[in-house]
């Protein structure tokens, strides 16, 4: 039997697909004698249009898919067009040479390949992979009659599964949830081994929709009895087109997500619970795909890692010869040891769930962090030189005006730090805002905007899509957060402007006395000297503590004058408090820096 598995655009070109990986590493122990493939077309429609055209239009998911869009429904090239114009100003007037060329590169794609002895064809739709997959499983249709194809991934959840299946006449099943079991049950279906896996999260056609919500998740209890991703495959294709680029790798160390609590997070549909390998089964496979690729940047797929876990993980690699990179998405650091680990194991980049600089509005959104914790999260990062990538979620249903001021404050206090992406509010199906629309604002649900541009009226009204749009106050919302909005690419102007590697607000320690250098945007750099008492005071708030603990510690020291302290450090942006703690903002100089002109 043969088992194919494609990932199309716009999987990002660098990285080998860990769904596929994964998925065909665990077939071909489950199915020894058959055939198990992959193919990565997205790495051919990224050498048709070019490495950094496609590698802009990915990191943008409606222009990709407005390209697809009009290749798939011709009926919409023009509505497609005006959204890729929109999410894409700088490419606005290639839009019909990219198409063309992502139409000719899939058809020559498609006739090198012999797709007669396959058993069954899989798409893995992911972010921006959803038309580029409807219009691939059509194309293969053509050629292919009897093929059956399945669709699965994250965005194949069941409500969107089953308006996909019951729409498209090109889709035989749909697998939600997580793919080893559910597949493998499949397939033995297919050889004739089995009867069809009823509610082991697959679909097939004419699925009775109630039935859909009903399916019984069939997951790895322990992630540490699947086997390593198996990326030979990526990397047969990669070297047949000979590009020059090294790749990064994806490995999983967890699924799901610890926390998910978020109110606005949707990320999570596909699992049932959070599970996680020991470090020493992520050591292994680590060093394993390293030496057998030869690669060394690594990055993992985790909506958060296990902190216990990685703790380890990054103490054994930091003890390794070799110059392994990593980048993780993590929940915030809760100490400047944590950061220091992590660099010293390799991690130079983390993504960080900052989402909100307001105390009330993280509590809205179920963040279970503060607005110090976040400062500090980002703080550390610099410290330890770990570039931290957060975005400020702006326009937050039912977001108030003075969340909006604390937010302009905050940024006052964290100019010194990488700045956050703007990233404005969408609704996700599933997410608890979408469970509970009222308590937000929200009145109503509909299709997001930009889907009634991608989609056919007739068959958007057939689909339940993962992004959505809702009546509300978001005209209000729009208007209110633009100061931030201005605020954060002011930011972002300082740190493109800067020409020193020196941190924007940094620290020596003389032993009596420190010395604060800190930068201002088209401001004369201040310096500011602090001795005796308010020195060590400082250097106490180099986490965040709380006044009482100060006042314990320091105890010649009265409440007024440590508030009056604190307070004149507050406006001069060098210690950042709030209600109850206390955060010293300045950086340790390094021996590196140079003197201090």
């Amino acid at each position: 039997m043969r088992i194919s598995l494609v990932s199309m655009p716009w999987a990002i070109f660098n990285r080998p697909s860990v769904q596929l990986g994964a998925l065909q590493a665990y077939l071909k122990e489950q199915f020894p004698g058959d055939r198990i493939d992959t193919h990565h077309p997205y790495l051919s429609a990224a050498a048709a249009i070019g490495l950094e055209r496609y590698r802009t239009i990915s990191e943008n998911p409606w222009a990709g898919e407005a390209l697809y869009s009009s290749l798939f429904f011709p009926q919409t090239r023009e509505r497609a067009k005006k959204l890729f114009d929109r999410q894409k100003r700088d490419l606005a007037d290639q839009f019909d040479a990219i198409s063309e060329r992502l139409a000719a590169d899939f058809h020559s794609w498609l006739a090198g390949q012999d797709f007669s002895d396959c058993d069954l064809l899989g798409l893995s739709i992911c972010f921006s992979q959803l038309i580029p997959s409807l219009y691939a499983a059509g194309e293969v249709k053509k050629r292919y009659p009897e093929l059956p194809i399945l669709f699965g991934g994250s965005t194949c959840t069941p409500a969107v599964g089953t308006s996909l299946l019951q729409t498209f006449s090109a889709i035989d099943y749909i697998l939600t949830g997580e793919g080893e079991q559910p597949l493998a049950a499949l397939i033995r279906h297919l050889k004739g081994e089995a009867p069809f896996p009823n509610k082991k999260n697959i679909l097939r056609r004419k699925a009775d929709k109630k039935n859909a919500f009903s399916l019984q998740n069939h997951e790895q209890k322990r992630l540490e009895n699947l086997p390593t991703p198996d990326y030979d495959d990526y990397f047969r294709e990669l070297t047949a087109r000979e590009f020059s680029f090294i790749p990064e790798l994806p490995i999983e160390f967890s699924r799901g997500c610890w926390w998910n609590k978020c109110s606005f997070c949707n990320l999570n549909l596909q699992w049932c619970g959070y599970r996680y390998k020991r470090h020493q089964k992520i050591l292994a496979e680590v060093e394993f795909l390293a030496e057998r690729h030869k690669c060394l940047d690594f990055f993992f797929t985790d909506n958060a890692l296990p902190l216990k876990e990685a703790r380890s993980f990054f103490q054994k690699t930091a003890e390794k010869k070799t110059d392994l990179q990593f980048f993780a998405e993590i929940r915030a650091p809760k100490s400047a040891k944590e950061c220091t680990t992590y660099r010293h194991g390799g991690l130079r980049t983390i993504q960080v769930g900052i989402e909100a600089l307001s105390d009330s509005l993280l509590q809205r959104m179920c963040k279970g962090t503060s607005v110090i914790e976040n400062i500090a999260a980002m703080k550390f990062a610099a410290a330890a030189d770990i570039r931290l990538d957060g975005n400020l979620i702006l326009e937050f249903p039912g977001s108030t005006d003075r969340e909006v001021e604390e937010t302009l404050a905050v940024l006052e206090a964290v100019l010194p730090y990488r700045p956050l992406q703007a990233a404005g509010f969408f609704l996700g199906q599933g997410s608890p805002v979408s469970r509970t629309p009222r308590q937000f604002g929200i009145r109503a649900i509909t299709h997001h905007p930009n889907n009634r541009l991608l989609f056919p009226k007739e068959i958007l009204l057939q689909l339940d899509l993962l992004i959505k749009g809702y009546r509300g106050d978001r005209a209000v919302q729009k208007k209110r957060w633009i100061p931030v909005r201005r605020k954060l690419t002011a930011w972002h102007n300082f740190h493109q402007k800067r020409c020193s590697n020196r941190p924007v607000l940094s620290m020596r320690d003389g032993g009596t006395f420190l010395i604060l250098r800190q930068e201002r945007p088209d401001l004369p750099t201040l310096r500011h000297r602090l001795k005796g008492l308010s020195r060590k005071i400082y250097l106490a708030c180099e986490e965040p503590v709380t006044r009482k603990e100060l006042l314990e510690r320091f105890k010649t020291i009265k409440e007024e004058q440590l508030t009056a302290f604190l307070n004149g450090l507050c406006r001069q942006q060098l210690i950042y408090c709030d209600a109850t703690h206390c955060l010293a903002l300045a950086i340790k100089e390094t021996s590196m820096a140079g003197p201090d002109f």
